[in-house]
């Protein structure tokens, strides 16, 4: 699409789009306009990747749900989401309990708001998902009314007291198709591998090595990663005992984060003495500065707003509440001022490879799986399970009773917005590349 094919409604929309970005992006993209060349080139390759780097533009759209819609009560619209859910957010992750879990992840999105506003944005990239696969929109239909069936099914499961037996945990004994596939890869991997391919021994110690984006640190920027750290250990969990020795730091490196979701935002790698003296059970802890979610700028609840110290504080609380038993050095700090997010970098993340799901049939099976993981975390994210007041209810039965019987009426909402919103993306994708590579991306 060039310029010259623009009609008058993709000029106004491509403002929209301009105006939506720089009050996102604005001053990161003026603090590193190279880290949002990388970003806005990868969202650029596909509708799905533009839609991935662009929640922004999601929550702005859906801005006039946020105090009624479909399925919204005083409770609904007002529970821990993810903020960020699309069909490449799951994946593997170890658990407090040393067990290799597969369900939702990256929470750097996560606030307090509607329920829909989650399960919307899964339906919409379960439809970008089909479309790229030249699935029918008969199919991609039915992919949808899998996903609201799974959430349902066990969003109801648990309202009316499942117990963990009847409700399992996609778990190495549990997942079947691609999900255990994933679990598996995840099982092969070790912390030496990964310390293989960031670091290296010089004088019998372990060192970061040089390259691979790690940046050498100036003594006062070192010195205060290292003040910044130390405050971050009072935040971990009270449960979680190490022998001293294992916070002893042997290294630091700063990274710049240029991936779709963390365009412009500084990052810092600290490696560990870890769990013993042997060299292969050094870990690395990664601290980045944590970003303000799209979602939030959308909720005007002072109680809400007002909750957080600051976004890395938000961060870490969210995720605390969205998943069970989640990554045993995860906390917070602040660095300059500036709340950063702060957990291992672990060997055990895999993310779910689509690449090679192309059967209905397969992708359903997925799907299926996503939906009901959905339903597990929202349901996790209470008063009675997080330990958190500011959702002082039962997420679960919340949700069950406004979709109640009417479980169609809630699956032919998510395919109405799944197809439309779909469909708009695509459109704002050329519309966005259009104006990428004409230069009217102020900043770039």
């Amino acid at each position: 699409m060039t310029s010259q094919q623009i009609g008058p409604d993709d000029e106004a929309r491509g403002e929209r789009i301009l105006e939506v970005f720089d009050a996102a992006f604005g001053e990161l993209l003026a603090a590193d306009p190279a880290a949002f060349q990388v970003k806005f080139r990868k969202m650029a390759g596909s509708a799905f990747a533009f839609y991935r780097g662009t929640a922004c533009l999601f929550y702005a759209d859906l801005d006039g749900e946020k105090d009624s819609g479909p399925f919204l009560d005083e409770r609904t619209s007002r529970v821990w989401i993810h903020g960020d859910l699309h069909a490449e957010n799951f994946g593997t992750y170890m658990d407090a309990n040393g067990r290799l879990v597969f369900n939702v992840n990256d929470f750097d999105e996560a606030f307090v708001g509607p329920f829909t506003w989650d399960v919307k944005r899964f339906a919409a990239s379960a439809a970008l998902l089909g479309y790229a696969k030249a699935l029918s929109d008969e199919q991609i239909t039915e992919l949808v009314r899998t996903y609201a069936r799974a959430y349902r099914e066990r969003t109801h499961a648990l309202a009316t007291g499942a117990k963990d037996e009847d409700v399992p945990s996609l778990t190495l004994d549990t997942a079947e198709g691609p999900v255990l596939a994933a679990l598996h890869a995840a099982r092969a991997n070790t912390r030496f591998g990964l310390l293989d391919t960031m670091t290296e021994i010089r004088d019998h110690e372990r060192r970061f090595a040089p390259g691979g984006g790690a940046v050498a640190l100036d003594s006062a920027t070192r010195s205060r990663v290292l003040e910044a750290f130390d405050r971050y250990l009072d935040t971990l969990p009270p449960g979680m005992h190490f022998r001293p020795d294992a916070y002893r730091v042997k290294d630091v490196v700063g990274r710049r984060g240029v991936g779709i979701g963390s365009a412009g935002l500084p990052s810092f790698n600290v490696l560990l003495e870890g769990h013993s003296d042997a060299l292969e059970n050094d870990l690395v802890i990664y601290m980045k500065q944590a970003q303000t979610p799209a979602v939030s700028r959308h909720i005007t609840d002072p109680e809400i707003r007002g909750y957080f110290t600051h976004e890395g504080h938000r961060t870490v609380i969210s995720q605390r509440a969205l998943q069970a038993n989640s990554d045993p050095w995860l906390g917070w700090t602040e660095l300059d001022g500036t709340g950063q997010l702060v957990a291992e970098v672990s060997p055990y993340a895999v993310d779910l490879d689509w690449s090679d799901l192309d059967s209905p049939e397969e992708i359903a099976r997925v799907v299926t799986d996503l939906g009901a993981s959905t339903a597990a975390m929202h349901a996790a994210a209470d008063v009675d399970e997080s330990g958190h007041s500011l959702v002082p209810f039962s997420t679960e039965r919340a949700i069950d009773a406004v979709i109640g019987s009417d479980g169609e009426g809630f699956a032919q909402m998510l395919v109405d917005f799944a197809h439309d919103y779909g469909a708009r993306t695509r459109r704002d994708h050329a519309i966005f590349v259009d104006l990428f590579r004409n230069g009217r991306i102020p900043g770039l």
